[in-house]
């Protein structure tokens, strides 16, 4: 676990919560700090405040998103929607929103690390294969790829969003069970998470994102996923 906060008392104070729970922790008080704690430690989550001396916060969040999809929780004064999806769409996993409780924060942190642990690829797993004509999704391997068979990286919690769309594929899946199945019960009205999250996997996935073939979009009620056959016309 990397801790990021420029506030001494903060930052001791989440690292003795932290350890009292049985994590390792690494304490960082500005940018490239953290960039260095989070190269070495290769940890299992990442606490990120926004407001840091040397870098901005987002700034280090697109360091870390350069070369490793590690969970990344976000700590931030900034409480505006806006703020909350610039953060997500930076390639935040959560945003939890100064002051919060010790509590909360322990359970964003062990959804956080739960997800990390699923989508650590099983090597023995038969995978269970979704093709299209576009890329292949491989859900007991945890693994994309696109059509020329190279990987596509996905953060956990994007392949957490594209696997439950996977589960039901064909099916719509309402907004509130999405949210329930991937971040827990405490998210179910936090819907431009998943706004957020389907961009993402459009850009990632779909040949147009602009106007996805795969990943639909039902206004105000839900999403699923459309499979077209690998030689299905375009």
């Amino acid at each position: 676990m990397v801790v990021v906060d420029d506030d001494p008392a903060l930052a001791r104070a989440l690292a003795i919560n932290l350890k009292a729970h049985g994590y390792q922790v690494t304490v960082a008080h500005d940018g490239k700090s953290a960039l260095d704690a989070v190269a070495h430690a290769h940890p299992q989550v990442v606490i990120l405040d926004l407001g840091l001396p040397d870098l901005d916060g987002i700034e280090v969040l697109d360091g870390i998103r350069g070369w490793t999809p590690v969970p990344v929780i976000v700590l931030s004064a900034r409480s505006t929607s806006a703020e909350k999806v610039a953060a997500l769409d930076a390639g935040a996993d959560d945003y939890v929103t100064k002051p919060f409780g010790m509590d909360e924060l322990l359970a964003r942190v062990r959804v956080a690390a739960r997800r990390q642990a699923g989508a650590a690829p099983d090597r023995t797993a038969v995978a269970d294969e979704v093709q299209t004509a576009d890329f292949t999704v491989q859900l007991g391997a945890h693994r994309v790829l696109d059509a020329a068979g190279a990987p596509v990286r996905l953060t956990p919690t994007e392949w957490a969003v594209l696997e439950v769309l996977l589960r039901h594929r064909g099916k719509l899946v309402p907004q509130k069970q999405l949210l329930v199945e991937v971040w827990g019960p405490a998210y179910e009205h936090e819907t431009h998470y998943l706004r957020v999250y389907l961009a993402q996997l459009r850009r990632k996935l779909e040949p147009d994102p602009a106007h996805p073939r795969y990943l639909i979009t039902e206004p105000g009620v839900g999403y699923r996923f459309e499979s077209p056959a690998p030689n299905a016309a375009g």
